[in-house]
């Protein structure tokens, strides 16, 4: 093993936390500006914010896949980096910038399409003329989010959490100034409403991205490697697809049901409640986010101690990380609890009637409090299990529950028995504890021991 590889340090609350800061805020900033975009959309009305919040939601089914894809990069990375084998490291940096532009392509070619793919899912017509209008514009913005995701997790598995913050930090400033200068009449511009906050939110992540990208390639934030006798391997090349696709597909398939959920299940009860439900969503981020970035710390740590061949410290890391992130997020769920009529108030239009928009959301807000711990646990495991390659079976069984448990649980409280609100958050309660459980059970089974994501891949 190289003399580069890094020392077995004790497994500690301050490790953790010093590793986890910058991810959580980087994750954070992703959360203030989807707040932040819903907030100053809010007083153009309902239609534009059920537009603007649920198009958001759309855009991200176009980024999940590429982006889940390109987080194994940090897998690699952190067990490279393990291992001593520097000077294959930054050949991963390449492998996700290059499925990030495949991702932007794809992307382009898409936007024609989204007018008659949006009429066929029973918007209002108010709500489809200008979800289009922003879907057709934020479109432009998946290359940069996934190149952005591709270099901060291989940042992030090179054991700097930094660059992806401050990447995420400029987006963040950017996006809320974006938003405030072009959304109403301010500055002299007349106020583009939709078609501004859409805007604002694709000059903000190609900025965030410029940040991260001019650093990588200046060598800004990790040491000078070691030459590499190839700048591409397609063997490479091919580990970083067999254990990141899975991760894609993983991601893809749930936020896919979600999507089906949204749109066909609560779509149906109403513009009024598509709009609360999506404030609701969006406040869940605050919590959301910044656990899924100590999750993403406590796996840059699994995938270092599997790189130096320790598996016996991997059990101490994510015990840790789970106790940390239930804390954060059982408080979190508290807040949520206690203070959902003040939370959704904060998003009343003064000169319009909000007041069943806001006790919908206050009841859904109350309720999601139920599944903080659930999130925390999942996202706890299944990093852990990314970090270790178990890919294939994580995609399996989110698959496997986002689609044969939770959808049809869905159709039948929502559509066949003709629930309402309750019966949203039911379904989604349920599936969040199905998660946590499912995952907990593998990554207790020890199965994900045996797979080497640096040589010949074990399938198990």
């Amino acid at each position: 093993m190289s003399s580069s590889t890094p020392p077995q340090a004790p497994v500690s609350l301050s490790l953790l936390l010093t590793l986890a800061w910058p991810v959580v805020l980087a994750r954070a900033t992703q959360s203030v500006i989807g707040f932040s975009d819903a907030l100053m959309v809010a007083p153009l009305g309902e239609e534009p914010l059920a537009a603007v919040t649920t198009g958001a939601l759309n855009t991200f089914a176009f980024i999940i896949f590429p982006m889940g894809t390109v987080f194994i990069v940090q897998s690699f990375a952190a067990q490279l980096r393990g291992r001593g084998d520097l000077a294959s490291v930054k050949r991963y940096a390449s492998y996700g910038l290059l499925l990030a532009l495949l991702a932007g392509l794809l992307a382009l070619i898409s936007i024609p399409f989204i007018p008659g793919l949006l009429s066929r899912l029973g918007y209002a017509p108010g709500v489809q003329t200008l979800m289009s209008q922003y879907l057709m514009i934020r479109l432009l913005s998946v290359a940069p989010a996934v190149g952005m995701e591709a270099l901060g997790n291989w940042y992030g598995g090179m054991g700097n959490t930094r660059p992806a913050m401050v990447a995420g930090i400029t987006a963040m400033v950017a996006n809320v100034l974006g938003c405030y200068s072009l959304i109403e009449p301010r500055f002299g511009l007349p106020g583009y409403g939709v078609a501004g906050s859409a805007w604002a939110s694709v000059i903000a992540t190609w900025l965030g991205f410029a940040v991260i990208a001019l650093g990588f390639a200046r060598g800004r934030g990790y040491p000078a490697l070691p030459p590499s006798p190839v700048s591409f391997d397609l063997r490479e090349l091919g580990r970083t697809l067999r254990f990141g696709l899975p991760n894609g597909v993983n991601w893809f398939l749930e936020f896919a049901a979600f999507a089906v959920f949204l749109n066909l299940v609560v779509g149906r009860l109403g513009t009024t409640v598509l709009a609360a439900f999506n404030v609701v969503i969006q406040i869940n981020s605050i919590s959301f986010m910044p656990a899924f970035g100590l999750a993403s710390a406590g796996a840059i740590m699994v995938g270092e101690a599997i790189g130096q061949k320790a598996p016996e410290r991997v059990w101490p890391i994510v015990r840790l990380t789970a106790k940390v992130n239930a804390a954060f997020m059982g408080s979190i769920g508290a807040v949520y609890l206690l203070f959902s009529g003040a939370l959704m108030g904060l998003f009343a239009d003064p000169s319009a009637d909000t007041s069943k928009l806001l006790q919908l959301g206050a009841t859904m807000l109350a309720l999601s409090a139920i599944w903080q711990l659930f999130d925390a646990m999942t996202l706890t495991f299944s990093e852990a299990l990314r970090a270790a390659g178990d890919t294939t079976w994580s995609m399996i069984a989110r698959l496997l529950l986002a689609w044969f448990v939770f959808m049809p649980l869905a159709w039948l409280l929502v559509i066949v028995y003709q629930g309402g609100v309750t019966q949203v958050m039911l379904s989604l309660i349920c599936y969040l504890a199905l998660l946590a459980v499912t995952f907990a059970a593998r990554f207790a089974s020890g199965r994900w021991k045996k797979i080497d994501m640096l040589g010949e891949p074990v399938l198990v």
